[in-house]
């Protein structure tokens, strides 16, 4: 029971890391030392979607499930829980790549808007 509810626990967090990785940049124009987490967070998150790794956090909740006397998955976490429901047909090279696109593209946004603002912040205290 307990090797259940630690994959469960992990499910969460792996979960909360992804919307950490796409909408963590909202957060740095109130907490701008912020970005010190975030932008390496979502460097990662490019990087596993890019080249097609699987997170560690997969292979923990996977060993969990193990332990707990039931059947680990294959794939990744986007897979099996994420992109399961939005493509039933699974995960293919195109549709990494593009949630990879995806997560630079938010983040390049995000981050320009917080220096345009900091920026015009500078300009209007001189």
């Amino acid at each position: 029971m307990a090797h259940l509810l630690a994959a469960n626990a992990v499910l969460i967090l792996h979960l909360l890391f992804i919307c950490l990785v796409m909408l963590g940049g909202l957060a740095v124009p109130r907490y701008p030392r912020f970005a010190f987490v975030h932008v390496p967070t979502a460097i990662w998150g490019v990087l596993v979607e890019a080249f097609g790794w699987y997170c560690p956090l997969t292979d923990l909740e996977n060993a969990l499930l193990r332990r707990a006397g039931e059947e680990g998955y294959g794939g990744g976490f986007v897979e099996r829980y994420l992109l399961a429901m939005i493509y039933p047909d699974g995960l293919t090279r195109e549709t990494q790549m593009l949630l990879a696109g995806m997560v630079v593209l938010v983040n390049v946004a995000v981050y320009g808007w917080v220096l345009k603002k900091r920026a015009k912040h500078k300009q209007t205290r001189k």
